[in-house]
């Protein structure tokens, strides 16, 4: 078999972590793009860090991503860099456009000259759907996107349509929605409610702050989700795929589950809701049909969503220091 080689942009987050892991176990030259900081957050990559080829690079820059192509000569690039948080979109929204949306056409190019053949996996958004008019959402769902990460990530899942007609190239769009894991981000909500938890236990503070608590969405496991993502790039043809358990659960849904597995029945008194943590324009429910990526890729998540506070919340109080409840 010829080697496989990937190139992962994104590689240090929740998603490239995972998806490195799985791809050295099936056997590929690993490549990862980062960002150079001066102080370069590796530590979801500590295991694996030794077999992987890390190259600088920004989705800002048009050279830098041209060289990291030219380098790596994938067979695979899977764009998981993002600026990624709904939140900051608001308040970035340019910066969020340049990076989120304009990124994927200047690596799409980059690979259109240095790497035709390639195939390329973007790792779209249910946030593109926003305001739905139906549920479950899939592969044909109208999209509304109600904040500017989810306007850009449109922009971008549309490029890579059109680059796949423009110029024949093997271009998929993984459709994935809400999917977390122990090494989410402490900004994001599920993340925030497990860590909040864990200290909670530990006696560290008393309460979480939490902003709209009916938000619903569909919550999976993120090692389940890079699996499917890995699965879009061996399918013969190129094309769209909505990721999703089937499931929707409110914020407060998970709250209660997260601390009910930390021993903590008297959640209520533990949390509180400040509206200024609200979105300017609120997603209020999203639920997919991957009904698609059954049929056509066989893949069906594992983790349904008591398994996966039950997960995360152990991994946080262990950090801690302590068992679940």
């Amino acid at each position: 078999m010829a080697e496989r080689r990937a190139l992962i942009t994104g590689i240090t987050g929740q998603d490239g972590s995972y998806l490195a892991e799985l791809l050295l176990k099936k056997g590929y030259t690993v490549y990862g793009l980062v960002r150079r900081l001066s102080s370069p957050n590796m530590s979801n990559l500590t295991g694996d860090l030794d077999r992987i080829e890390v190259i600088d690079g920004d989705l800002m820059d048009q050279h830098s991503l041209n060289e990291a192509v030219r380098r790596s000569q994938p067979t695979e690039v899977y764009n998981l860099a993002a600026q990624s948080f709904v939140g900051t979109s608001f308040a970035q929204p340019v910066l969020t456009g340049e990076i989120t949306g304009l990124g994927v056409v200047r690596l799409l190019d980059a690979v259109r000259a240095q790497a035709p053949e390639s195939r390329f996996y973007q790792a779209a958004s249910s946030e593109m759907f926003g305001q739905v008019d139906r549920e479950p959402q899939d592969e044909s769902t109208p999209f509304h996107p109600r904040s500017p990460y989810g306007v850009a990530k449109v922009y971008a899942y549309w490029a890579c349509v059109n680059y796949r007609e423009s110029y024949r190239m093997f271009v998929s769009n993984g459709i994935m929605f809400n999917h977390e894991g122990e090494r989410r981000g402490v900004e994001f909500v599920t993340r925030k409610i497990t860590s909040g938890v864990a200290k909670i236990r530990a006696g560290q503070t008393q309460s979480i702050v939490l902003g709209n608590l009916d938000a619903k969405r569909d919550w999976g496991y993120a090692p389940d989700y890079v699996d499917l993502m890995w699965r879009v790039l061996q399918h013969p043809a190129p094309g769209e795929y909505v990721g999703a358990t089937g499931e929707s659960h409110t914020v407060r849904e998970f709250a209660e589950e997260a601390f009910s597995v930390a021993g903590i029945t008297d959640w209520q008194k533990h949390v509180k809701v400040d509206a200024k943590l609200n979105r300017p324009a609120e997603v209020y429910n999203l639920r997919g049909d991957a009904s698609k990526a059954k049929r056509e890729l066989g893949w069906e998540p594992k983790v349904r969503f008591k398994e996966l506070v039950r997960i995360m919340v152990e991994a946080d109080l262990a950090r801690a220091g302590l068992a679940s409840g």
